[in-house]
Order: structure tokens, then sequence, then C-alpha cells
């Protein structure tokens, strides 16, 4: 069901033994996800082997695949069930086992840093091939899904801080090993020119969940009936909501082994360039690693490339000037005169603004290009921190920062995997989006500390205006970093054919 991909409305057809760097019409006519991303062929950037393009509505309806849609489907099951857990967790450590704010706070951001660095191992782990010569990508995803899993029955029977924070830790782990792996599956499955929108809709179906699942904790917290530990000091309405937690967790693991091809991709033979491709690396370097088995050092090379490393650099650096969410939203509710009632609805109102723009503007990036769009969406963050510094108040000032809080991460999240995806060879696709995402990850954490500590200084308002200063000149130092490439393009060695090379500044494949 999942492995079919509908790229051409004739039946698809068993390619054809070939010589190598020749291609067949039946090559680039009736090709599935497995043949077409094994030669880097893309029905929507390449012409047929007459010379006639294809026709783009064509491709337009292949543009998210199957696998896109169980992955999707995996995310929105399993952020039901982490939702519903993050929902009542901070009153249950803070109020039902007395932890204070400033530990919940330490103990929030070791778990997020612990995790971005974990994902660096699981895109690693995810590249290595197996025995078959298929790349690991779903073994390791299901890995760090089984763990998160895993955590949830577990919250059932520790009652003390620290055995709380060793099974968060192991949930942060498993979230960690199976981020890089998914995404790579996302971008292998689809077409280099619709990458943007196949993630866009891989993180509303994501974003659904996370609407979705502090909504089913309230409605399991009613259901469940009995005091909370902070009105009695009894827990039946949480181990009610952990209970369902896990048993919600468990059914995404299970439509993840299920519906989730193997190898959605067939990347290609295990050694060796791609038949047709010159043996020589990207704009006359050396050549990928052949083994088909990439070490962690060849990973960490990838910043070699001017793309990947640019984008790297970007990613850096404008994570280090982005507010957290739970500073941004008691800023809301203390510069806007938000009722303290409503403060937990405030990312709702996030979510559900990122769950109706993913799809639209993951769209337009693939047609105005990844890069400008994700230095745009950090602009739109930009209006929302200058509309908190405004003397505007009331809810309609409060609905506008979290429409443009929620349009910034459906103009950046996903964005920024699918131009990661461009920038990097198949073969290593997991490592270089664990390293893009890393980075943005761990300078988000240290933008946390500082705005924190900050905060404590000169007061939020203060805070918040030397944050807005430094993401307008960190946004104008990134775009100047993302500029025309200096020295040529920086091609994907995947896409790259004899008779045309697409490169990172062709419109056919927006970076």
């Amino acid at each position: 069901m999942y492995v079919a991909d509908s790229r051409s409305s004739k039946a698809p057809a068993a390619p054809a033994a070939t010589r190598p760097g020749r291609r067949e019409a039946a090559a680039d006519t009736a090709t599935g996800p497995d043949t077409g991303a094994a030669h880097g062929t893309d029905t929507a950037d390449t012409a047929d082997a007459v010379g006639r393009p294809h026709r783009p509505g064509r491709a337009a309806r292949a543009a998210v695949p199957g696998t896109v849609l169980a992955l999707g489907t995996v995310s929105l099951v399993t952020d039901v069930s982490s939702e519903m857990v993050s929902a009542v967790l901070p009153l249950y450590l803070l109020t039902g086992l007395g932890l204070s704010p400033l530990g919940f706070g330490l103990l929030d951001g070791i778990q997020n840093g612990f995790s971005a660095l974990v994902r660096l191992a699981g895109g690693h782990l995810a590249d290595r091939r197996g025995r078959d010569g298929a790349p690991r990508h779903k073994a390791v995803a299901a890995l760090g899904y089984g763990l998160s899993a895993l955590c949830k029955p577990l919250l059932l029977l520790v009652h003390t801080v620290p055995l709380i924070g060793a099974v968060l830790a192991v949930d942060r782990t498993g979230k960690g090993l199976r981020t890089a792996p998914r995404d790579a599956m996302i971008s292998l499955a689809t077409e280099p020119a619709h990458r943007g929108r196949a993630f866009g809709v891989h993180r509303a179906m994501d974003t659904a969940g996370a609407l979705l699942g502090p909504l089913t904790a309230f409605l399991v917290l009613r259901t469940a009936g009995g005091p909370l530990l902070a009105d009695g000091g009894r827990q039946q309405g949480y181990q009610a909501v952990f209970a369902v937690s896990a048993c919600v967790a468990v059914l995404g693991v299970l439509i993840l082994l299920l519906f989730v091809p193997h190898r959605p991709d067939a990347a290609g033979p295990p050694s060796g360039p791609p038949s047709g491709l010159p043996s020589g690396g990207p704009s006359g370097g050396p050549s990928e690693p052949s083994s088909g088995s990439p070490g962690l050092r060849d990973g960490l090379a990838l910043l070699r490339r001017p793309g990947l490393r640019r984008l790297t650099l970007c990613a850096v650096l404008l994570g280090l000037t982005t507010v957290s969410d739970s500073f941004l939203y008691l800023l809301v509710q203390r510069r806007l005169g938000l009722a303290t009632e409503y403060f937990p609805l405030l990312p709702l109102g996030t979510a559900a603004a990122f769950l109706l723009l993913a799809v639209p503007l993951g769209a337009l990036a693939d047609l105005i290009g990844r890069r400008r769009l994700f230095l745009a969406g950090h602009g739109v963050l930009l209006l929302a921190y200058g509309l908190l510094l405004s003397p505007l108040g009331g809810l309609p000032a409060v609905v506008c920062v979290l429409v443009l809080h929620g349009a910034f991460y459906a103009s950046t999240d996903g964005v920024l995997a699918a131009a990661a995806a461009d920038a990097v060879p198949p073969e290593q696709r997991g490592a270089g989006l664990a390293l893009v995402g890393t980075g943005q990850a761990l300078a988000r954490f240290a933008c946390s500390l500082a705005f924190g500590a900050l905060w404590g200084v000169v007061g939020g308002t203060a805070a918040l205006a030397w944050s807005a200063g430094a993401l307008a000149c960190c946004a104008a130092g990134a775009a100047f970093v993302l500029r025309e490439p200096p020295s040529g393009p920086d091609p994907d060695p995947a896409v790259a054919t004899p008779a045309a090379a697409p490169t990172a500044t062709d419109p056919e494949v927006p970076s």
C-alpha cells in the first residue's frame, strides 16, 4: 500500500538491465521510488530518453509518497502519546512531588541537550548498511520509537524525582535516535523538487498529534475521576494518563513496523558511484566513501561540503537568537494582559497555526527556494517579537503573536530538513540531517540559558528587546552566508545526471 508511488499513470514496469551510463526510456517514465532514487533520476527534474520534458502536473500528483503519509501517521500517534504526558508532567513534578521550578527547568534543559547529542548517533547508525545492503533507517527509527514507548508504562512504577528523571532521559534518547532516520526516509522517498511539500505534510500531521495530545489527557483526567495530587494526594488521574499514553505509543510503533517500507528508496548498490556518474565527488572533489557504511568521521566530514556547511552555520546562528516557546508564552501572558487561566491554551494556538500553514508554506518553499523561505520565517518571528514589544495588548494581539509564531515554525522546521537533504548524498542522508538538527538544537538550548539569565538581570521585556536586535543582525548575516555559492554549485551526487545536473540554484530543485 505504502510502497507504491504513482509518478506515472502507466503501470510500473520492471527496470531493464542497462549498461552503466545509459538510461532507457522505461527507466524515466515508469520508475517507482525504489529504482528512480537509486540513480538519482527525477521525473520532475529531467527529460525522458527522447528529450521531451515530463509534465509537471504528473509529478505534482506524486509529491507526497505513501511512505511520507505512513511516517506522518506514526508521528501523529506518537505525538498524541508524548503530549499527553507533557501536558500533566509539570503539575505532577512541581505540585505532586515537590520539585522546584529551577530543578524542573534544569532537568528539562539537560534532557533536551542530551537528545540533541544523541541525534548525531542516530543519524550515523541509520546510514550504516545491514547485510542486505540497505541502510538501517527504519531499524534505528523503530528503536527510537520503541524506547519512547517503553518509558510510558515505566512512569507508572517510579515515584521519585531521580527515577523519573532517568525515565525521561531514556525517552529523550529515543526521540534523538529516531529524528534523523525518520527525516532521511522522508527525503529519500520524495522527489527532490517536492521535498518541501512532503516535509510540510509530515510536520502538519505531527502537529495534529501535538494538538490532540493535551486534549486527550484532559478527557482522560475527566473520565478517570478522583482528585489529582495537587488536590488530595492521590494519583488515579496521572496513572490513567500514563497508561493510555503507553497504549497509544505502542500503536505508533506497530504502524511503523507494518506500514513503513523497509527500503523505500533502494538507494543504489552498496559500493561505487551510481551508474552513469563519474567516479569523482561533487565539484571535482574526492569521491564519496564507497564502503556503503560510512563511519562517524565520514559523517562529520560532511561539513566540508560548502552547501551543508553554510546551512548548518546559519541554523546555529539563528538558533542562538530564537527565544524558547516557554519564555515566549510567559511574555505573551504578561505583556499582553492574558488571564492566567488561559495560559495552557497558548501552545495550542501556535500548534493550530503551524498545522494550517505547514503544507502551503512547504509547497511555497519548493517554488521560491527553501533557504529563502527559511530566512523569511525568521523575519516572521522578528515581527512577533516586535508586536510583543509594542504598546498593543488584548486578545487580538495575542492571536496575532500566536499566528506569527506558528508561521515561523511552518516556514523553518520541515523547510530546513528539506534544504539540508538537498546538500547531502543519499548514503549519508541521516548523518547530514543530524548535523544540521543537532547544531540548531544546541544553539536554541544555549539561547534558553542565556535568555533566562538575562531576564533575571534586566527583566523579560529588555531581554526580548536584546534578543530581537540580535535576531535581526543574525538574520542579515545568514542572508549573506546563504547568498549565491561563490565557487559554483554544490550538487547532490544522487541528483546529478549526465544529461541534466540540477544545481543548488536551479529553480527546479530549490534549496
